[in-house]
């Protein structure tokens, strides 16, 4: 199984693809029309032209990872239609997409600390301060 997490780095392809295309043929479309190379760590998702599927392909540093899922009814309810919605895609919203949400309504809270690769507006991460004991920690059982 592939777990998404909020390390992933999300690439999400904007235009539908042909989901006759494998994973070389969906590599390609990460170089050529998304401008990333696969083995970068990314996790890529694409749709179909209809909306009723999602692939999702992924590079784990042993072999790709090619997953799709096809919905038993229904369509999308919402996909990103611009580069700037793409780029502020976190990991739990392309989770949310998955199961056919939408989750530009959803309240989701603020991330606890930036993970490295997301840009900060305020500089770089701070580390929290967390109490510091000599003794040790023995757990009952």
């Amino acid at each position: 199984m592939l777990q998404i997490t909020p390390q992933h780095r999300l690439m999400i392809a904007v235009e539908p693809v042909d989901f006759r295309r494998g994973i070389d043929g969906l590599v390609s479309v990460c170089r050529q029309v998304l401008n990333h190379e696969p083995f970068d760590g990314y996790v890529f998702a694409f749709r179909n032209r209809k909306g009723s599927a999602i692939k999702v392909l992924n590079y784990d540093g042993n072999g790709f990872w090619l997953c799709q899922k096809r919905f038993s009814s229904g369509k999308l309810k919402w996909w990103p239609s611009n580069e700037i919605q793409v780029a502020s895609l976190k990991a739990v919203e392309l989770l949310i997409i998955l199961q056919q949400g939408q989750p530009q309504p959803v309240a989701l809270p603020q991330d606890w600390r930036r993970l490295p690769h997301q840009p900060s507006l305020t500089g770089p991460p701070m580390l929290p301060s967390l109490p510091h004991s000599s003794k040790a920690t023995t757990l009952p059982g």
